[in-house]
């Protein structure tokens, strides 16, 4: 018996263990990988990500990290740049591949005294008479905790086995990415192209290390090929930026994108879903890792809180208020995001985005705060203000 498992070791799985470790409880976190190990992802971590990651206590100024400054939008033959807002949150973001920081953030957990056992491909939940989860199972092993955290990804193959799948009414993106040689390794922008694609994007973000990480996302109504989407995205580049079959280090490789809380509930007896297996994508950005760690944080402190009570009723209750906290945070936002998704269907309503927006730098950057939450809510300028407030004030589902 252990206070709480943890399913899963990519950010969210590692920040929650990390957090309840730090307040005493005894956490075993279950991967079944071994690391290091590959996630396709952008790389790129925003502001609200940074903050997280400094809450953790990860030092950013070691080495491997890539300092940015702001995001750079490209499309219809214009560019804008919007530099990270000012306010509460650090003002730079960071690149570092995913291969690093799982494996930096799981040490982050086990040396705040969290168990790591690699390798341990959990096999279905353990469930009392009451139907609660109390546990789970890996191959010819039971692992029986005060409550479990299904941090296991976007197929999340516990939540399934409870009976939680995806809603069938939230969009699903697909994305594929390479990492290549380039010139372009050290540009401190994350430069985002809007119209490669309908209803997508592509991305160009430096590591700092001699590559870029490239990739385009999109939405699976598209019906595209991510991969050949690639590929014919990047023929008409400038040579000189070197993203090419040539300077290309890895194979392209592709996931799913879970996106605006596509499994639901986020709470049922015993277990509560973090990060990619509760859909915490942004569906109007693709960012995942910052909504997955704050995601974790707050798990942790509902467990936390819930543990300390002295009876399975008030437990209970307190365990309730997790899936509130979270459209508190995020609901907002991903409804906001989800109208963005559906409307960017429409190709014409794309092009139209894409070529009024660009040409507007002041709307472009409005509308990045919000769809990206990226608002200062207290901030001195009204357009923040008013970013945050139709974040805050919009239904959450």
């Amino acid at each position: 018996m252990t206070d709480v498992i943890v399913v899963g070791a990519g950010p969210a799985g590692s920040a929650a263990a990390c957090h309840l470790a730090r307040s005493g409880l005894d956490v075993l976190i279950l991967e079944k990988t071994t690391f290091p190990r590959e996630k396709v992802c952008g790389d790129g971590l925003t502001p609200r990500a940074v903050h997280e990651l400094l809450a953790l206590g990860v030092d950013v100024d070691d080495p491997g990290w890539f300092r940015t400054s702001g995001l750079r939008l490209a499309g219809a033959g214009r560019r804008v740049e919007i530099p990270w807002p000012d306010g509460p949150l650090p003002a730079f973001g960071l690149t570092r591949t995913r291969r690093d920081l799982d494996e930096l953030l799981v040490r982050q957990a086990v040396k705040a005294g969290a168990t790591l056992l690699e390798g341990a491909k959990v096999t279905g939940p353990l469930l009392n008479r009451a139907g609660q989860v109390v546990g789970v199972t890996t191959a010819g092993r039971e692992h029986h905790a005060r409550v479990v955290v299904a941090a296991d990804g976007a197929s999340s193959r516990l939540s399934v086995a409870l009976g939680l799948r995806p809603l069938r009414d939230r969009p699903i993106g697909v994305a594929a990415r390479r990492y290549y040689r380039s010139t372009r390794h050290d540009d401190d922008l994350l430069e985002v192209w809007l119209d490669p694609v309908p209803a997508g994007y592509g991305w160009i973000f430096g590591m700092g290390d001699g590559t870029c990480n490239v990739g385009v996302a999109l939405l699976r109504t598209a019906r595209a090929d991510c991969r050949r989407l690639l590929g014919r995205w990047l023929e008409p580049m400038p040579p000189g930026w070197g993203l090419t079959e040539e300077n290309a280090t890895t194979p392209v490789r592709g996931a799913a994108l879970p996106m605006g809380f596509s499994r639901q509930p986020h709470y049922v007896p015993g277990l509560l879903l973090a990060g990619d297996s509760g859909g915490m994508v942004n569906p109007s950005s693709g960012e995942g890792i910052a909504y997955a760690l704050e995601a974790a944080r707050l798990a942790a402190e509902t467990i936390e809180t819930a543990l300390k009570l002295p009876t399975a009723g008030q437990r209970e209750r307190a365990f309730q208020r997790y899936p509130a906290a979270l459209k508190t945070a995020h609901g907002g936002a991903f409804t906001l995001g989800r109208a963005f998704a559906q409307a960017i269907e429409n190709p014409h309503v794309m092009r139209l985005a894409t070529r009024h927006g660009l040409s507007r730098p002041a709307l472009a950057r409005f509308a990045i705060k919000v769809l990206g939450t990226l608002a200062e809510p207290r901030g001195r300028r009204a357009p923040d203000r008013l970013a945050a407030a139709l974040s805050r004030f919009t239904p959450a589902s």
